[in-house]
Formats: structure tokens, C-alpha cells, sequence
């Protein structure tokens, strides 16, 4: 069968029907895809990559056709566009694509068995590393704190070696992963985040940049009133100025009538203003 016989991804299952492991799993995509796609934005400015989250990635066409896709928690393709042919995706069909996921990310809520299982055709570790081919593979296990990363080096999972920070850089993302305690969503824990290699910031979260971004207005209307408050006093000041000048004008102008006045009567009674000796 040639792979313009095989289904697409609106003929496949996008969902074999089973719950979400636990209630971390969708809290932990939504704060990668907080971090994560603006820097994908920086790195596709033409929009051409996708990222998904318990999606299935078939890589066989096989029966029962479950057996032939996994879901991995997180995964990011490059070159790509976000919907396919106008229409969203239900799956990422490689056979259909033909561009394989350069990260997929794996959260562990067991023993972590599973995510490292490296049974030929039906592991996870096998199955992402042999046959979906994604050049780096992340387990992050929330309970234990622990983080390991896998780059595809000549087709075999290579162990990657953490920073003194104890996170690990991932090039095709142009960040360090690393594990972060905090709070997000009111849940408190070890958190998968991501860091600005060349500065060792960690990324803002889209809330953080909110956050940031009230904080900033909130400064610039502070610096407004301040501003409004001093051009007001400034007014008054001028405003106490200019009554103070009037006022000065006036009794000037009030002593040269009494003056004029007094020089006119001195004329009466025949006696020269000028000719007054001042002192």
C-alpha cells in the first residue's frame, strides 16, 4: 500500500478513550506553551511549526492502528504549519508529514517504567528513539523532582550531560530545561520550566508578562499623576506669580496717581515738582 493509500489523520482515532494520568499533566503543557512558543515565534516568524499535547503521533499503519502512534505529553515540530489544509489536526500522521518531532516530552506519574521502556516496536524509549525518530527525548518526573534528557546521536538515545544548574540546553529550542519549585494554577510542586541560556533567566510565563505588563502600566499612570500633580503646583505657582506682579502693578500704578496728584497741587500753590530739592 503506498502512502497515498494510507488514512490521514481524519481517518485515524485521536483518542483510545483513556483519563488523563493526573491532574498536573494539563496545567504543566499549558506552562510550557506559556514559555515555550513565543521563543518558537522568534524561531519560525513565518508560523510554520506546531506543538501539541496528548496527541497521537502515528508512525505505523498497523493493525489495530492504536498499536501503531503514541501520545507523548508534549511535542514540538519545526517547519509545519499549526492546522494542516485549513483544518486542525487530530492527530500528526508521519506517513502523511514527513517531518519527524524534534522534542517530545514525557511526564511520569508511575515508577517511570514506562517512559524508559525500551522494548523494541511497543516501548515508549524504543518507539520514540527507532521509529518516531525525535532528535530529543525529555522524561520529567514531578514527584522526584528529577529531570533526564536524551539527545538521538547516529540513531541511538545519548544521555545529556546538566549544567552546574542542573539543566539541561536543548539547541533545536534555543532554551535550558530545568526543574523549578513553585506554584502555578494553586498547585504547588516541581514544575518543568525553561531558561534564557545566553542570560540564565528563566522565561516569563504569559500571566508573568501580564503581570509585568499591569505592573509597568500601573508605573507609567503613577508617573502620570506625579506629573500631573507637579504641572498643577507649577500653575499655581505661576498663577500666585502673575497676582503678585498685578498687585505690584497696581501700587505702582496707585503711587504714581498720588504722586501725579501731589505735583499738581504743589503747581496750585505755585511751587515747581521739579524744582524740589529731594533730600
Amino acid at each position: 500500500m503506498s502512502t497515498a493509500e494510507l488514512p490521514d489523520h481524519k481517518q485515524l482515532p485521536e483518542s483510545d478513550g483513556s483519563a488523563m494520568p493526573n491532574m498536573q499533566h494539563p496545567p504543566q503543557t499549558e506552562m510550557l506553551n506559556q514559555c515555550l512558543i513565543p521563543v518558537l515565534k522568534e524561531i519560525h516568524p513565518d508560523g510554520r511549526f506546531c506543538v501539541a499535547g496528548d496527541c497521537f503521533i502515528y508512525f505505523k499503519h498497523t493493525q489495530p492502528v492504536l498499536d501503531g502512534c503514541r501520545a507523548p505529553d508534549w511535542f514540538y515540530v519545526p517547519g509545519v504549519l499549526p492546522m494542516l489544509d485549513g483544518e486542525i489536526r487530530r492527530s500528526y500522521v508521519l506517513w502523511k508529514e514527513c517531518v519527524r518531532p524534534r522534542v517530545v516530552i514525557e511526564y511520569v506519574s508511575g515508577d517511570g517504567s514506562e517512559e524508559h521502556d525500551a522494548t523494541p516496536h511497543t516501548g515508549k524509549f524504543w518507539i520514540y528513539e527507532q521509529a518516531i525518530g525525535a532528535a530529543f527525548y525529555v522524561i520529567f518526573d514531578p514527584q522526584r523532582s528529577d529531570l533526564e534528557c536524551y539527545q538521538l546521536v547516529n540513531g541511538i538515545y545519548q544521555p545529556m550531560t546538566a549544567s552546574a544548574q542542573g539543566r539541561f540546553l536543548i539547541p533545536a529550542m534555543r532554551v535550558e530545561l530545568g526543574v523549578w519549585e513553585g506554584t502555578f494554577r494553586d498547585m504547588t510542586g516541581a514544575w518543568l520550566r525553561a531558561w534564557d541560556p545566553a542570560t540564565g533567566k528563566m522565561l516569563p510565563l504569559l500571566d508573568d508578562r501580564a503581570e509585568a505588563a499591569e505592573a509597568g502600566l500601573e508605573e507609567t499612570r503613577s508617573l502620570l499623576t506625579e506629573q500631573v500633580h507637579k504641572t498643577d503646583a507649577e500653575r499655581k505657582r505661576a498663577d500666585e506669580q502673575s497676582k503678585r506682579a498685578d498687585e505690584q502693578g497696581k501700587r505702582a500704578d496707585e503711587q504714581g496717581k498720588r504722586a501725579d496728584a501731589l505735583a499738581a497741587k504743589l503747581r496750585e500753590l505755585g511751587l515747581n515738582p521739579d524744582e524740589i530739592p529731594l533730600s
